[in-house]
């Protein structure tokens, strides 16, 4: 898949199936509109291509306007969101700098200086509320009208349900925020994860007893507290941790927020490596303590319900095992 900063350069246009959108989480509504783009380029010979945002319109105009806490927190990063636009079969990802600019540019401008002569666009599909253009004056239909002077084929996608539930990266949101994983499961089509290279950190867990992987967040996170996860990337199979996923009040007042792992009977330096923590079940939320003792009694406790959870997870799954096996000699007699 290749990934443009931007819209690419007259050498790299190729005339393509697109669709538009924030893509946040790339939930199961997002996957059958990418399904969509997929099949449309396919039956039409172009390549399938998304436009999406950085940094998100909505943390855009927050900023701007001097209140971040008004921008929608962040589902994914940047390097999740397109490993899922790869794995839904997208061949190009153009991630535009959301910038005043850009923001400025009238429906008609955005249609020809963006979708006719920045990307030979020639089949689009958006969402049935796609809204465009400065202020949102534009909409599906002047949409379908500029598609048929400019020689582009439009079409539009229903919401996609779970059962009575809209799919949206909003419900996602909440999900995760309750630290309802299996719900946010159900959504997105697959367990949660954030993934990202290890970082050096402060060596403060060490100190306490408890080393940990770090992973830096660049954008304020839908969840934060204190997690039992697993890591994949450092084993064969994913490896039991707990981990801490918010701005550490006790011991750090600068307001970054950072992930950290503590990945149990582990030892091996990992700088560097790119692994991908999977969130399994919410422990509590992350807490200012008022001294490092106090702290260290708390991820103590954090880690024994985290163990006890795993040993309750491998035990059922040993005797789902025996029960299979006798079945099976059951079966051979």
């Amino acid at each position: 898949m290749k990934v443009f900063r931007g819209l690419p350069n007259a050498a790299a246009r190729a005339p393509c199936a697109l669709t538009i959108g924030n893509f946040d989480g790339v939930h199961l509504g997002h996957q059958a509109l990418l399904a969509r783009v997929r099949a449309a380029a396919t039956g039409l010979g172009l390549e399938a291509a998304v436009m999406t945002f950085e940094p998100h319109p909505r943390e855009f105009f927050a900023n701007k306007a001097g209140d971040p806490s008004k921008a929608p927190p962040r589902i994914a990063n940047l390097r999740d969101k397109l490993q899922s636009l790869s794995d839904n079969g997208i061949d190009r990802v153009i991630v535009e700098h959301f910038s005043a600019p850009f923001a400025a540019l009238t429906p008609q401008e955005f249609t020809e200086k963006v979708l006719v002569e920045g990307l030979h666009v020639k089949w689009l599909m958006v969402g049935d509320d796609f809204c465009y253009g400065a202020r949102r004056a534009g909409n599906v239909q002047m949409l379908l009208e500029a598609g048929k002077q400019y020689g582009f084929h439009v079409e539009t996608l229903p919401t996609v349900m779970n059962g009575s539930t809209r799919i949206s990266s909003s419900a996602v949101r909440a999900a995760l925020a309750e630290g309802d994983f299996g719900h946010a499961e159900a959504l997105l089509g697959h367990p949660y994860a954030i993934s990202g290279h290890v970082i050096h950190g402060q060596k403060l867990g060490r100190t306490l007893g408890f080393p940990t992987l770090n992973l830096r967040v660049s954008h304020r996170p839908a969840l934060s507290g204190i997690f039992i996860v697993q890591v994949h990337g450092l084993a064969e199979r994913p490896l039991p941790a707990v981990a801490s996923l918010g701005v550490r009040p006790t011991v750090d007042d600068s307001g970054r927020v950072l992930l950290e792992v503590h990945v149990f009977d582990f030892n091996q330096g990992c700088y560097g490596r790119q692994v991908r923590v999977e969130f399994l079940q919410k422990i509590r939320d992350e807490e200012k303590y008022v001294d490092l003792p106090t702290l260290t009694a708390a991820i103590h406790r954090d880690a024994d319900i985290a163990r006890a959870y795993f040993a309750r997870r491998d035990g059922a799954a040993a005797a789902s095992g025996d029960l299979v096996s006798a079945t099976n000699a059951t079966d051979r007699i």
